[in-house]
């Protein structure tokens, strides 16, 4: 039996995911990642997107609104702002979150608009898988 990882997910309300799992797919302000048992440590901010978590051949999926990831020898930890199951996730919302965030970044200065637009970016794709 391969090695397991352990791996919480925690918004600001409650404690999303806890448990062991094969791996975890993140959405890294960077670029995405994935994280297996025994993976070295890091840390790295995360944007709006989907995490894909494996275990045992199932895939469960969680929207992340940005946050950050913490791995250790002990596994992983996502301390996201907003996070949700992805079967929760409705078009309206994504689509009033997008109006939403359209209108901030209509009204930032240039150089402070990248946050915004990962975020806009992480929640088109979102559409895009729901």
């Amino acid at each position: 039996m391969a090695d397991k990882l352990y791996f919480s997910l925690v918004s600001p309300e409650a404690e999303v995911f806890s448990g062991e799992v094969d791996q975890v797919d993140v959405p890294g302000s960077e670029g995405d990642f994935g994280v297996l048992a025994n993976h070295a440590p890091f840390m790295s901010a995360i944007r709006t997107g989907a995490i894909t978590v494996y275990n045992d051949g199932q895939e469960i999926r969680y929207m992340v609104g940005g946050g950050f990831a913490d791995v250790t020898p002990d596994g992983l930890t996502i301390l996201a702002e907003m996070a949700k199951p992805l079967e929760e996730v409705t078009a309206d919302f994504l689509a009033s979150e997008i109006k939403n965030l359209e209108q901030v970044y209509e009204k930032m200065e240039s150089g402070d608009r990248l946050d915004i637009a990962q975020n806009l970016d992480g929640l088109r794709q979102l559409l895009d898988i729901i």
